[in-house]
């Protein structure tokens, strides 16, 4: 796996940077959200319940998708 090395500056810290990467990897179809929590550090079950903390959906299915799943679903 490809290495990065970022300077930061003081007022954030690299597990940050880590999470902040991984979730934006994830928000856009680039990386599994498990191969994301792995590369920051966290369990998936963590780090899933880490996307609502930055505003990211785990699930991104429209409401009208949910609709009509439960309407095929009754």
């Amino acid at each position: 796996m490809p290495s990065v090395t970022i300077t930061l500056p003081d007022s954030i810290a690299e597990q940050e940077a880590k999470l902040l990467l991984a979730v934006k990897l994830v928000e856009t179809g680039r990386l599994s959200s498990g191969k994301a929590a792995e590369m920051a550090g966290y369990t998936k079950k963590t780090f899933l319940e880490l996307f609502g903390k930055h505003g990211v959906a785990v699930f991104d299915t429209s409401p009208s998708d949910l609709d009509d799943d439960l309407t095929h679903a009754q």
